[in-house]
């Protein structure tokens, strides 16, 4: 059952092949300027992993891991729609410096059914600029 200021949405990719469901307050939306992420276009909300609920198996997904392979964008075999990925880890220094690990899902926003991010806050992420783990 979703907290009191959470909304369950569901979403999945272009053809309908990959499905999932997410409970969240979506409250911004995060767009990267990293090489990758920079092309996709993608605007993105990370969750915790029990915040998202996949309908599709993983396995039925393609991954893509790229760099320094410690991040996987999974998408659509069938249409190419990145419906949501998992962030890199942190590197040596983030973690002795403190910065928590994330573990959860960062899931793009432009997959949601019937929903329309345009009006939502913005954090700019300096992807380009970000350690290497």
């Amino acid at each position: 059952m979703p907290a009191a200021d959470e909304t369950v949405y569901d979403g999945g990719c272009h053809c309908g092949r990959v499905r999932f469901r997410l409970t969240a307050h979506i409250d911004h939306k995060r767009i990267c300027d990293c090489t990758i992420c920079h092309k996709r276009g993608a605007l993105i909300f990370r969750v915790d992993e029990q915040q998202l609920e996949l309908l599709t198996p993983l396995s039925d997904l393609s991954l893509y891991v790229w760099g320094t392979g410690s991040a996987r964008d999974y998408f659509c075999p069938t249409c190419g729609i990145l419906p949501f990925r998992r962030p890199r880890r942190n590197t040596a220094e983030e973690t002795a410096a403190g910065v928590p690990e994330f573990t959860g899902w960062a899931v793009n926003l432009r997959c949601l059914d019937d929903f329309n991010p345009s009006d939502l806050p913005t954090r700019h992420i300096d992807g380009q600029s970000l350690p290497l783990p």
